[in-house]
């Protein structure tokens, strides 16, 4: 369930993106080489564009965590809106509708048949 302040408690998976990209180097690394030395040129290329995609990855994760936590791109863009103020939205909406239901069924059981 949704409670509307996500962007304040949301958590990156900076560290695990971290190892997994230092996971996808040695592999892609390991499988250029092997695959250069075993004279399959094709799958060579293939794990060196994946170790291009991979170091990529890498790169921008480090920024990232080089940038820390609480970082703002900048004063032109903004902070997250404070939604703690607002009420309602489709979720409400249906809950109402839900519990009018269920007011009704319990006080049809309370006045017995008809």
């Amino acid at each position: 369930m949704r409670t509307g302040n996500e962007p304040l408690t949301a958590r990156s998976p900076l560290r695990m993106r971290w190892w997994l990209s230092i996971w996808g180097l040695i592999w892609t690394a390991f499988g250029t080489i092997a695959f250069a030395f075993a004279g399959r040129p094709g799958w060579a290329i293939a794990c060196g564009v994946l170790l291009l995609i991979v170091a990529t990855d890498f790169v921008l994760v480090v920024r990232h965590m080089r940038q820390g936590s609480r970082f703002q791109p900048g004063r032109d863009v903004p902070p997250y809106e404070d939604h703690s103020h607002r009420h309602g939205g489709a979720e409400d909406e249906r809950q109402d509708s839900e519990d009018r239901v269920s007011r009704r069924s319990r006080e049809r059981s309370r006045s017995g048949p008809p």
